[in-house]
């Protein structure tokens, strides 16, 4: 078929467009199922326990990916700044992952451990009291809403049925893991695991 005739029917150029897009689709992401790189968890990577699954959730939930990343790039820049770039075999039990591209803050893949919990928490209570040009607005409220035990025990019953190698007794005893936190207790819980597997030990 000449590209005249083509570009003179709407609904074939329309169907061949999806059938290229479909195809060079396939071709970048049939394989990352199948590479083990992309489906194993590198050493040392665990699913999150209760309180840190839900305070990813709260991540996410309050967009905080719009001005973090979580991946550093394989440049001299980055792992000097940041520490060792990142895998895909350390965001196995990401869903999603937390990549990103913007960098209104600074990026969050490394940063458990390195701040107390209680400098984390004043910093999402009143960012300026310690960064004063931060233009991060304050969560506060989060330490008045509860996490309800009852959503992330199903969240890891479906987490372990999507294949995370989460046991009997760790989903029986999610409850009582977060019975009694908050959302900022489990935020800050959440923040303070990032990146401990990987980070340089100097």
């Amino acid at each position: 078929m000449r590209h005249e005739t083509i570009e003179k029917r709407l609904n074939v150029m329309m169907v061949l467009i999806v059938v290229a897009i479909s195809i060079g689709g396939l071709v970048e992401i049939v394989p990352l199922m199948f590479s083990a790189d992309a489906t194993e968890p590198d050493e040392n990577i665990f699913p999150y326990s209760a309180l840190r699954l839900a305070g990813r959730d709260v991540y996410v939930g309050e967009g905080c990916y719009n001005c973090h990343s979580q991946m550093i790039r394989p440049f001299r820049s980055e792992t000097e700044r940041y520490g060792p770039y990142t895998t895909a075999g350390e965001t196995v039990y990401d869903r999603p992952f937390q990549f990103g591209s913007k960098r209104t803050g600074p990026d969050l893949a490394r940063v458990g451990g390195r701040y107390s919990d209680a400098w984390q928490r004043l910093h999402l209570e009143d960012p300026r009291a310690l960064v004063p040009e931060s233009n991060m607005p304050s969560y506060a409220w989060l330490a008045d809403k509860m996490v309800d035990p009852e959503l992330v025990t199903a969240k890891m019953r479906t987490l372990r049925f999507l294949g995370h190698p989460y046991s009997d007794e760790e989903i029986a005893g999610a409850a009582a893991a977060v019975t009694g936190k908050t959302e900022m207790d489990a935020l800050i819980a959440y923040l303070q695991e990032l990146g401990t597997n990987r980070r340089i030990r100097r």
